[in-house]
């Protein structure tokens, strides 16, 4: 491919893309509404039931920085057909289990195979668009996970009280399969092979180090809060130091040999890009609201998981909005469009808290809160990836876009961990799920207000 000549079937490709990078998000979102059916049916005990979600999550977020190394020096398109195929194999997979354990597994190679594909879409998207039609582009990005956001909600609610076929939770994972097999076929056509001229070799000691330095860190922080905080789980986040420091130090000396390291560590030097990864972080602490939102409406107020998945639209609405907006806005106020965006996202977490004071059953005014909150979240999802890639070297576009994938999973995890656990901590407290919500909200609020002035500092760098 002519990187100095745009592709002509750039846009086509970015729809063959979207449909990877729409895949992943959806699995997160719909496979939570179908847990109970799983454990019905499966049998499953509840910590089945949390490794069925954090074997994905986990394995997905310790391999996303390799699977982007391995776009930079395979072919950004060959991983991403790759990635699409397990994907497909696994959700099948996923469908046909007999047993938790199975289901497990298949789980765990779906995360494998995520982290293959979703690194591939950012760093393609940085390689075949000029920098005039990225903003667009990384819009679209954006809008796909609202879109998947609320297709996760209202999909898996619908395919449950449906049961085609007389199926239950499998048809949230067989719903993959034809997304997948129209997406190989499509990518076969119209997306463009983009790698290095010079293809650099895999550094299998740091993907090794690497990979134990993030599963140390990340799955004690994930299954944390649902195992009580026990002891080895802050051990494992403690030798997670170590063994960073020895991949930090091997990769010095695989750089300063000559050879190719996994992580180029002068990517970190580079004040913007490291800047920008504290908001991408910070910003992704909103993932704890999907998780606590639903357990205060079914839990506080008993509503069905169907009345609950709906009531998250607006805030999904809104998270598809947005990305579309911010297209538009970049052209007038450039990069202050994640000033914006981050101002309407902390706004409308601190209102909707305001709200719930006076009122604690969901109503318009709640719903306009979380609707600002949503177009704020989809508009900085797009522009502060775009932001923080921009100046990548093509060469290490895959590598970056792993990296950025990276930090939106550590900052996922670390929100739904604290956040979660300090809403059920401070339950016998504060007398009420109402108080609980209301406290866990402007905590995200101010991460958030955090996330803005690390914004303000990127764009002024």
């Amino acid at each position: 491919m002519n990187s100095t000549i745009p592709y002509s079937a750039r846009w086509q490709a970015l729809a063959v893309l979207l449909m990877g990078a729409f895949l992943s998000p959806l699995d997160f979102f719909i496979v939570n509404v179908a847990l109970p059916a799983m454990q019905l049916d499966l049998h499953a005990s509840s910590s089945e039931l949390q490794f069925i979600v954090t074997g994905y999550g986990a394995v997905y977020a310790v391999f996303v920085v390799t699977g982007g190394r391995l776009g930079d020096i395979y072919g950004r398109k060959r991983i991403f057909m790759t990635g699409m195929c397990l994907f497909t194999l696994t959700s099948a997979a996923c469908a046909m289990a007999s047993n938790a354990e199975v289901l497990i597994a298949a789980r765990i190679l779906q995360g494998l195979a995520a982290a293959l594909l979703a690194p591939q879409v950012l760093s393609s998207i940085r390689v075949i668009f000029p920098a005039m039609e990225q903003p667009k582009a990384m819009g679209l990005f954006g809008a796909t996970f609202g879109l998947a956001a609320i297709a996760g909600q209202l999909c898996g609610g619908v395919l449950l009280e449906w049961q085609p076929f007389g199926l239950t939770w499998e048809t949230v994972f067989l719903i993959n399969v034809p997304i997948g097999l129209i997406a190989i076929v499509l990518a076969l056509l119209v997306i463009p092979e983009n790698r290095p001229e010079k293809r650099p070799k895999l550094d299998i000691p740091g993907v090794v180090l690497i990979s134990i330095t993030l599963f140390l860190f990340i799955y004690p922080l994930i299954k944390g809060r649902e195992a009580g905080w026990p002891l080895w789980v802050f051990i494992c986040m403690a030798m997670s130091l170590p063994f960073g420091l020895w991949f930090i130090r091997t990769e010095q000396r695989v750089t300063a040999l000559g050879r190719d390291p996994l992580i180029y560590l002068k990517l970190f030097k580079d004040k913007r890009f490291v800047t920008g990864l504290a908001v991408i972080f910070l910003f992704n602490n909103t993932a704890s609201f999907f998780m606590i939102y639903p357990v205060y409406l079914q839990s506080g107020f008993h509503w069905t998981v169907l009345s609950a998945g709906l009531a998250v639209l607006p805030y999904a609405a809104g998270f598809f909005i947005g990305p579309l907006l911010s297209a538009v806005l970049a052209k007038k106020y450039k990069d202050h469009v994640l000033t914006i965006g981050l101002s309407l996202l902390s706004i409308g977490f601190i209102l909707s808290a305001g709200v719930l004071w006076y009122d604690p059953l969901p109503g318009e005014f709640l719903y306009g809160a979380l609707l600002c909150a949503g177009i704020g979240h989809g508009i900085v999802m797009p522009v502060v990836v775009r932001m923080v890639l921009a100046d990548i070297p093509i060469a290490t576009a895959g590598l970056a876009a792993g990296i950025v994938s990276t930090a939106i999973q550590l900052g996922s995890a670390l929100g739904v961990a604290v956040i979660g656990t300090l809403f059920f901590s401070i339950l016998p407290f504060v007398g009420s799920y109402t108080n609980a919500f209301i406290i866990a909200l402007l905590v995200l609020g101010s991460l958030e207000l955090t996330a803005l002035y690390y914004g303000i500092k990127m764009k002024r760098s």
